[in-house]
């Protein structure tokens, strides 16, 4: 049987993968797993993004967190990285984002957590599942005054904008910011902290309407951010995706600076004000070629972890560094919050452009960009895992890997939110490295479909 969690909580399509009866047993078994060990009434910080489907899954979700219970205080409309830092601040025992981030609109997801404002290890995941397969047997739900109750909070928002100001109080005035928020999460308080700061905003895709988000805009289509900044003769472009806890930038000419150049142009800063603990930076095995270059280079180390953010925040964590991240934008600066953040990032590569005054496009100079190419094969959600027990896949990837020898790697992998097999090749000539790639996308399609 499939594990219910995969590297970013528990997601799939609202409605049916993720029903209204899965959200209220989430509820109820992470709750009880998170606050069991609470003399006090445990109480739980519940926000979501922008999809239609939110308001029915959150509402599921809390009358179970309520059923066993716990309180919850409902948020709203936050973006993921706002959750973790609510949940530390108001000293409350957990934190639940529903949302799918950059995922089409139709799907949702449930992700959790802790009372510190990181998220749960597979171990504390594996024990909310097994609640729930084992229908919860264990667990006595109280009656009368022992259930809990919802309090609704949609003021504190404004709490994490005032957070982000402190994390990074930079004057922006004169620099002129296109902003896309991909209809989601950080449409109010990205574009309120960009503001406030000074900046000359040109925000787009801030209008959601439950059916829109991440819909040709956003991270993940920046077509239109990369003409927008050219067209208003902007100093950078920003995309968010759709619960903010990632970004992508556009330079000034509409060339788009990724999460491996956001980082490292971010801790060669850091390095030079002596601020870059350990002069060590976590990616993921996604990570560009030219990272691992470019830090061999500057003297920075680069520590590379299995695909997930949450695998960053693990290395992080254990060996006391404080910056990590992956190429999609998900980037971690440890000294301000808990988990990637797509507006801190925002304003941390913002703070290197106006202290050095240097454009973006000279700062992303930093590191070459390797030629790669990622090729998205469709396949059944329950035999993602199992791609090479199908021989004649594994005998294509062998011969691909050998062909590419000394000159690149391969590297396919499970996505961990979406039924998907992701091929990533990297090699010196890009049209031979796409035309690979997408055949073995196109074979692992045809051979497990």
């Amino acid at each position: 049987m499939a594990r219910m969690f995969g590297t970013d909580g528990v997601r799939g399509v609202a409605g049916s993968e993720i029903s209204v009866e899965l959200a209220t047993k989430l509820g109820q078994a992470g709750a009880y797993v998170l606050t069991r060990e609470q003399e006090h009434q445990a109480t739980i910080i519940v926000g979501c993004d922008t999809r239609i489907s939110g308001g029915m899954l959150a509402s599921a979700l809390m009358a179970g967190i309520c059923s066993v219970g716990a309180n919850a205080i409902f948020v709203g409309v936050m973006p993921t990285p706002a959750i973790a830092y609510l949940t530390r601040k108001h000293k409350v025992d957990a934190g639940v984002v529903i949302s799918a981030s950059h995922n089409p609109m139709e799907f949702n997801g449930i992700k959790f957590f802790n009372g510190e404002g990181y998220k749960l290890s597979d171990a504390l995941e594996d024990e909310i599942e097994a609640l729930i397969r084992n229908n919860m047997r264990e667990v006595t739900l109280p009656i009368g005054s022992g259930v809990g109750r919802i309090d609704y909070r949609f003021d504190l928002r404004d709490e994490y904008v005032k957070f982000m100001k402190s994390c990074v109080p930079i004057d922006l005035s004169g620099m002129k910011i296109v902003a896309d928020c991909a209809e989601g999460a950080a449409y109010y308080t990205s574009i309120k902290t960009l503001q406030d700061l000074g900046a000359k905003l040109v925000p787009i895709h801030i209008n959601p309407d439950g059916t829109n988000i991440n819909a040709n805009c956003g991270s993940t289509h920046m077509d239109e951010l990369k003409a927008r900044v050219v067209y208003e003769k902007a100093d950078i472009g920003i995309a968010f995706d759709g619960d903010a806890d990632r970004m992508l930038a556009v330079d000034e000419n509409g060339n788009v600076v990724d999460g491996d150049q956001i980082m490292a142009i971010c801790a060669n800063f850091m390095k030079a004000k002596g601020r870059l603990k350990k002069e060590t930076v976590v990616v993921t095995v996604m990570s560009n070629l030219g990272f691992t270059l470019m830090g061999e280079r500057e003297g920075i180390c680069v520590e590379k972890t299995k695909v997930g953010d949450r695998y960053v925040l693990e290395n992080m964590l254990e060996n006391g560094y404080n910056i990590g991240g992956e190429q999609s934008g998900h980037v971690i600066f440890l000294d301000d919050n808990t988990t990637g953040d797509g507006l801190l990032s925002a304003l941390r590569l913002l703070e290197v452009m106006v202290e050095t005054k240097k454009p973006l496009s000279e700062l992303a100079e930093i590191m070459e960009v390797l030629p790669q190419a990622l090729v998205n094969a469709k396949v059944p959600n329950h035999k993602k895992e199992n791609f090479m027990d199908y021989q004649e896949i594994a005998d294509a990837i062998a011969e691909v890997e050998k062909k590419f020898n000394g000159e690149g790697r391969v590297l396919i992998r499970p996505s961990g939110t979406e039924p998907l097999v992701r091929v990533m090749i990297e090699g010196k000539n890009q049209e031979a490295i796409e035309g690979e790639a997408r055949r073995l996308a196109e074979l692992i399609t045809e051979t497990m479909l």
